[in-house]
């Protein structure tokens, strides 16, 4: 067989295992370039094209995730249950492509956001059982080059769709909805003919067993408010920056594009190398020094313009890289195996739940203090209440960290 490539190890037992876990980084990467895809031109894609609101508009990028809080556990728990993550995978992903396609229909808002729902169960399935498979690639001493590997080829595909979304929406809004479901059906193609299930010889626990583990780990808790930390504040990141750079700077869709991808680029290829970092430093020391300086970083936003504001978005994705892969260290690390892909679900879920409160919260925010004030005041107090949030976290589940690593958790580095 040919060469590995370079840094990424053949260890998970089976011939091509390095390919194998590659290929999961890859298809990560397809899976979330159509998360960003719509960004740049969402408010032609929704706001004028259905004329609502930005409050309306915000929805949007929250009811997927509505429909993803509920369906990451429920898919975690039948995965472990059944052991058949690769098919959940396969069909997961072809339902979401059909609902992007669904989306370019012409249809009421209200349908609109009805399939926005469904394609959000969609892509959380996907998505947990690739995390699930990739948590399984490599032995346990290893798995922070995998996690880094498939967490660089998801932000890598959310930093990707922004650019490309606002390229491809200049003439038509709805083309990225088309890109997207493109994309999708290729990833479901190559899990058909490509991905493999792991051992499956594992135990199967009993939906009474899995929820009875979960009780006797309540450390897990810990990384899920990280998650739900983490995607609350981005949900501001994918909205109301949006909205904050056309109507106070007048940039462009591809210019808006270009932004996010300041913050996504250093995101998705400092995962890696930080994944390969948390296999030999603390996880809590990772988790929580960049939480704090992505929390100072986003606070900052609204009093920075462009050019200077893309060095601060890149700043900030330099430290989101930072915390990403050790909160899904932390989960696996913590949650015993039969439950990982639960586990897992549940972090998914955490961070679905931020992703719900975050758009919206952000949308309000600025609304609500604009209406007092004005636009530039209101996206200010937006990113200044993004930013503490994640301070907040940092706070409240440091000293927990600290007492857990001094009693020998397994939550610990």
């Amino acid at each position: 067989m040919s060469e590995i490539p370079p840094g990424i190890d053949d260890s998970s037992g089976e011939p091509g295992g390095g390919w194998r876990l590659a290929l999961l980084g890859v298809m990560a990467l397809w899976i979330m370039v159509p998360v960003t895809l719509p960004v740049p031109v969402l408010r032609e894609l929704v706001q004028e094209r259905f004329d609502v609101s930005e409050l309306a508009t915000s929805f949007f990028m929250s009811i997927n995730m509505v429909g993803a809080l509920l369906a990451a556990p429920l898919a975690g728990a039948v995965a472990d249950r059944l052991g058949r993550r690769r098919a959940l995978l396969i069909g997961a992903l072809f339902a979401d492509a059909l609902c992007f396609f669904a989306l370019g229909a012409p249809v009421p808002f209200a349908i609109f956001l009805g399939i926005r729902f469904l394609e959000g169960c969609a892509h959380i399935v996907a998505l947990s059982m690739l995390l699930a498979l990739a948590s399984h690639a490599l032995p346990a001493p290893r798995r922070g080059r995998a996690m880094g590997l498939v967490g660089g080829g998801m932000m890598l595909g959310v930093a990707l769709g922004a650019p490309l979304g606002g390229f491809v929406g200049r003439e038509n809004p709805v083309a990225p909805l088309y890109l997207g479901a493109v994309l999708l059906l290729g990833a479901a193609v190559i899990a058909a003919v490509a991905v493999r299930e792991f051992d499956a010889r594992e135990e199967r626990p009993g939906l009474s067993e899995i929820l009875h583990v979960l009780r006797a780990h309540p450390a897990i808790l810990v990384p899920l408010v990280f998650a739900f930390a983490d995607r609350f504040t981005v949900g501001f990141f994918t909205t109301t920056f949006s909205f904050y750079l056309t109507r106070i700077h007048a940039l462009s869709p591809g210019r808006v594009g270009l932004a996010i991808m300041a913050f996504m680029l250093p995101f998705a290829l400092l995962s890696y190398p930080f994944g390969r970092l948390a296999e030999r430093r603390s996880v809590v020391g990772l988790l929580c020094g960049g939480s704090v300086l992505y929390g100072i970083g986003t606070a900052g936003v609204g009093f920075v313009a462009p050019p200077a504001l893309y060095g601060l978005m890149f700043a900030i994705g330099t430290t989101a890289a930072v915390m990403f892969v050790p909160s899904m260290l932390m989960t696996i690390r913590i949650a015993p195996d039969p439950i990982r892909t639960t586990a897992l679900g549940a972090f998914n879920a955490a961070g679905s739940l931020g992703f719900i409160v975050g758009p919206v919260a952000g949308g309000a925010i600025s609304q609500l203090v604009a209406q007092r004030s004005d636009w530039l005041t209101g996206y200010r107090a937006a990113f200044v209440t993004a930013g503490a949030s994640e301070l907040l976290c940092v706070a409240v589940a440091l000293p927990i960290l600290l007492a857990s690593s001094r009693r020998g958790s397994r939550g610990a580095a």
